[in-house]
């Protein structure tokens, strides 16, 4: 099991948290003092009231939650959002509203997930060419739909 510190830097935050034993990603939920309007194709950003300590070697990502999507229309617009290992600050989440109302988010409110992963750094060697492959450099819509 992987350690990572937490401070909360609100007492009223809640600690990430995983839904079920089998799930990937904790949630993440807003710390808020008072309701936030996301307006139709507008962004937020919403605190969590906590920060985190990575170890080396691993980031953490914040994906959308499916419930928020298929009901609303939220989103994150950097999906998977990337919290590298020696930031320190408190993790907020960029919230964006698709849909054509607006979306409030309240104190407490599941706004995103959040999955620690392994990062490996990697070495680039610089060559002539690449080996050859069936799809070679097809691309977007290469291989049908």
């Amino acid at each position: 099991m992987l350690k990572v510190k937490i401070v909360r830097l609100n007492q009223n935050a809640a600690v990430p948290a995983y839904a079920t034993r089998h799930a990937a990603g904790m949630d993440i939920s807003a710390c808020l003092d008072e309701p936030l309007t996301v307006a139709p194709f507008t962004t937020a950003l919403v605190p969590t009231g906590f920060a985190i300590e990575l170890p080396d070697g691993y980031e953490a990502q914040l994906r959308p939650r499916s419930g928020l999507a298929l009901r609303h229309l939220i989103s994150l617009p950097n999906t998977p959002a990337t919290i590298d290992a020696d930031y320190r600050g408190e993790v907020k989440v960029i919230l964006i509203n698709y849909g054509k109302e607006p979306f409030t988010v309240n104190h407490g409110d599941r706004i995103a997930q959040m999955v620690v992963a392994r990062v490996d750094h990697v070495v680039f060697e610089e060559v002539e060419g690449l080996s050859e492959t069936m799809r070679g450099a097809g691309g977007f819509g290469h291989t049908g739909v």
